[in-house]
């Protein structure tokens, strides 16, 4: 049946009757591993590793909290009847998420209980385009962040009632004429003063003052179809023609420091949903996580790792072809990039069962989806970047990095893999993986076909443990048994 189509690098679960440990510290990170310093923590967004799909709003792909380890695993299943990308987990332990309905592909946040999975809310915003039914983000007040079909920027808050749990618009700003006719908004996240900032389709990017209503944008006169990434005084947007890395002047308006252009490629690549790179970026390093900032390129046959320093310029301190292993690679997921470390998933001819409206047509129309990972370090003198290990994984999802236990948890697929038996006759699994050599420590078979199909969404893992990981017709949990 055709659905709204969550995109994987942007497009998010998961498993047990496990009480969340409600304003628990994060678990500290392993003193032996070689990963982190983890992204500054927004003081605008909910805790880092649960604020947004990519874990944080540098977009690092990591979580400060461990995940079910090698241990043997229990799982269920939330029933949505819809796609649900971006799974996000408040300080009151609560899991919200914005899934788009199979039918009518309405955009709808949905309240979960933590302990049983239960849908104990819902609330359907007016429709608009894809995207805006992908990104969002949670708040510092636990309210989720998303712009909605009318364009208009709303804060969707959850409290229980009399009559049981309820969500609510709390707060809504108009963009008006920022967001030009038959455009929409793609990516979203606050930056450090509380502003919102947000790019569009069309190429516009622009900020939001919420407590003034005042909206501030430029035009870039390109496409973007990945979210965005902020860390303190830097926005980073990548187009479908360039990486941009930006500030905000005195009275808000985005202002460009620096454009490096990219190969974009001869088309958009199977296993891909739009012409141009399929990340977003990602900020990362060893010093404070946020010396460097990251994307991969549609570069054909391979796509390259291209590594920039934030407060540098246009040159990338490397531009490295990843995913060599194979004839042909590319990447829908943003990548998680950690302390020196970078790791991209390979998701050339992975078939998703529908596309963006008005994606153009991709060379070749088809190709086998083969998967793979690999991890790419920058040097200690930060001039250049090498492989360290390639991985056979097929990760079906993107993957997360937990930085407390030193683990890459995602859901790995087996079995048929065609356009249709991906989705009919797969075989899902959730795999860990030793971030230090790319063995795969285990694989725990979770089920077949759609179902438990997670489309190259990210999943969420809460303080306790518990995994979150939106699929094609909703969410699976996932703990230790």
């Amino acid at each position: 049946m055709p659905i709204s189509l969550p995109a994987g690098g942007r497009l998010a679960a998961l498993a047990l009757s496990l009480t969340v440990a409600l304003g628990s510290a994060p678990a500290a990170a392993d003193p032996a591993s070689p990963f982190g310093p983890q992204a500054p923590q927004n003081p605008a967004t909910a805790a880092n590793g649960a604020a947004t799909m990519h874990g944080d709003s540098a977009s690092s792909g990591t979580t400060p909290h461990p995940g079910t380890g090698t241990s043997a695993i229990e799982y269920s299943r939330t029933a949505l009847a819809s796609a649900c990308p971006t799974v996000v987990v408040g300080g009151d332990g609560y899991v919200i998420t914005l899934c788009t309905s199979i039918f009518g592909q309405t955009p709808t946040v949905h309240l979960l209980d933590p302990v049983t999975g239960a849908d104990l809310a819902s609330l359907a915003l007016p429709k608009g385009s894809l995207f805006g039914g992908v990104y969002a983000y949670l708040d510092n007040a636990d309210r989720l962040v998303v712009v909605d079909g009318n364009n208009n920027l709303v804060r969707v808050g959850h409290r229980r009632t009399d009559s049981g749990w309820t969500l609510r618009t709390e707060q809504s700003t108009p963009l008006g004429d920022a967001v030009p006719a038959g455009d929409n908004i793609v990516g979203l996240t606050p930056d450090w003063q509380g502003r919102v900032w947000f790019a569009t389709s069309g190429g516009v990017i622009g900020t939001v003052d919420t407590d003034t209503g005042a909206v501030r944008s430029i035009s870039t006169g390109e496409g973007v179809q990945n979210s965005i990434s902020t860390v303190p005084g830097r926005t980073a947007v990548a187009t479908d023609h360039a990486l941009y890395l930006l500030s905000a002047g005195p009275d808000g308006t985005p202002v460009v420091e620096w454009r490096a252009p990219y190969d974009r490629g001869p088309a958009r690549k199977p296993g891909q949903l739009s012409w141009g790179t399929g990340t977003t970026p990602s900020f990362f390093g060893p010093g404070n996580g946020t010396e460097y900032v990251t994307i991969v390129d549609n570069a054909a046959p391979h796509g390259n790792l291209l590594v920039y320093r934030a407060a540098g310029g246009p040159d990338p301190i490397c531009r490295i072809p990843v995913l060599t292993q194979y004839a042909r690679s590319g990447t829908e997921d943003a990548v998680i990039a950690s302390g020196r470390s970078v790791f991209v998933t390979n998701t050339y001819g992975y078939p998703y069962p529908a596309l963006p409206e008005g994606a153009p047509a991709s060379q070749p129309s088809s190709a086998s989806f083969e998967g793979g990972l690999s991890r790419i370090d920058v040097n200690a003198e930060g001039t250049g970047c090498s492989v360290v290990w390639n991985s056979p994984v097929k990760s079906a999802a993107l993957p997360r990095l937990s930085l407390a236990d030193g683990k890459i948890y995602t859901v790995s697929v087996t079995g048929p893999t065609g356009s249709a038996g991906l989705n009919t006759f797969a075989q899902y699994h959730h795999s860990v993986i030793d971030p230090g050599t790319g063995a795969q420590l285990t694989s725990s078979f979770l089920g077949i076909g759609l179902v438990y199909n997670p489309l190259q969404m990210r999943g969420t893992a809460a303080p306790d443990g518990t995994l979150y990981q939106g699929t094609e017709t909703g969410v699976v949990r996932i703990s230790k048994r």
